[in-house]
């Protein structure tokens, strides 16, 4: 196995600001390549302020490691997740990377894409949201006229979270989905959630705090809108921890450390009646790539990454309101630009 890896740090179309005032202009991330014999693999891990993971930690931990990671006598891709974790065990972002590169590696070497490697045929796959970043109300209606899509996903944690919404329903038809990014207390939640249910959304990600599971179970019981997990569900042991408290979990491959634990998760989701979904960290095409993989095993999807971004490093997804469309190409079925 050979090792390399190169940092990005690409712009976003618009400033993305999430509750709690954080923005953002651009999107640091590492890109790492696995290369073994006539195969290549890439994979991706963007860099997160709010998890105090950096891509400068990255590639120092991947350094000190390196022996490590090259050394393993590669034969599918689960096997070396249980050792990449155990080699990197506080950096389940820079695991994440190095296992959506081995399963890229994999698929190439199968010559099969990953959600046939799955037996997971392609059909009922769900189209994914577009994000609204909070701004001024005009800009977030501008932002949203901009880019007509037949779901949004609407951050919020505001003091104007009713009037937000309003005034992007008087512009569009189409499905809101609300992520409050931990942003409300519980009573702000059960004020807003009846509010914004008679407006048209379907969903709310992340209403309160992630470890305010007594605020969760008051909301889990009274809430008329299905309530999902971000935060409350970082890795595999957290899906059991959100039953009866979430309606759902919004599983992001970044923080629960891949590709391989991902597959774990959506198992043991379904084992308890929950709904799943797959969501961005604002990904490139190569993170979203491998989301994109696990569309015929979701329920909801928010993998528009590419779609925020304004400037990309690979090609293999296709965009059409909405509908994903993938290559078809073996691995994660991207082709890196330039």
């Amino acid at each position: 196995m050979k090792l390399s890896y190169f940092r990005q740090n690409l712009p976003f179309e618009y400033p993305f600001t999430i509750s709690h005032g954080r923005t953002k202009t651009h999107q640091p991330s590492l890109v790492v390549v696995l290369e073994m014999g006539a195969f290549t693999g890439v994979g991706e891990a963007p860099a997160i302020v709010y998890y105090n993971i950096t891509v400068d930690q990255m590639i120092d931990d991947l350094e000190s490691k390196r022996s490590l990671v090259e050394k393993f006598a590669f034969t599918e891709p689960e096997r070396y997740w249980h050792y990449l974790h155990h080699v990197f065990p506080d950096n389940p972002f820079l695991v994440c990377a190095l296992d959506m590169a081995a399963w890229d590696l994999y698929g190439k070497m199968k010559e099969k894409p990953l959600f046939e490697l799955w037996n997971t045929p392609w059909k009922n796959t769900p189209v994914t949201d577009y994000t609204i970043g909070i701004d001024t109300i005009d800009k977030m209606v501008a932002k949203m006229q901009a880019k007509p899509w037949p779901v949004y996903k609407i951050k919020l944690g505001t003091t104007e979270d009713i009037q937000i919404v309003s005034s992007l329903r008087k512009h569009t038809s189409a499905k809101l989905r609300i992520d409050a990014n931990a942003g409300w207390t519980t009573q702000e939640a059960l004020e807003k959630i009846p509010q914004l249910k008679a407006l048209g959304v379907e969903m709310i990600e992340q209403p309160l705090a992630k470890e305010d599971w007594g605020g969760m179970k008051v909301l889990y019981e009274k809430s008329d809108l299905p309530l999902f997990a971000d935060e409350s569900c970082v890795f595999e042991k957290d899906v059991e921890k959100c039953y009866q408290y979430f309606h759902g979990i919004n599983i992001k491959l970044t923080k629960c450390s891949g590709i391989t634990p991902a597959i774990r998760m959506i198992q043991k989701a379904r084992e308890l009646g929950m709904q799943v979904m797959m969501g961005s960290m604002n990904e490139s095409t190569i993170g979203s790539a491998a989301i994109a993989n696990f569309l015929p095993q979701l329920d909801h999807v928010d993998m528009d990454g590419p779609l925020l971004l304004s400037q990309d490093i690979a090609s293999g997804i296709e965009f059409d309101f909405g509908e994903v469309r993938l290559s078809g190409r073996p691995g994660l079925g991207i082709v890196p630009i330039g």
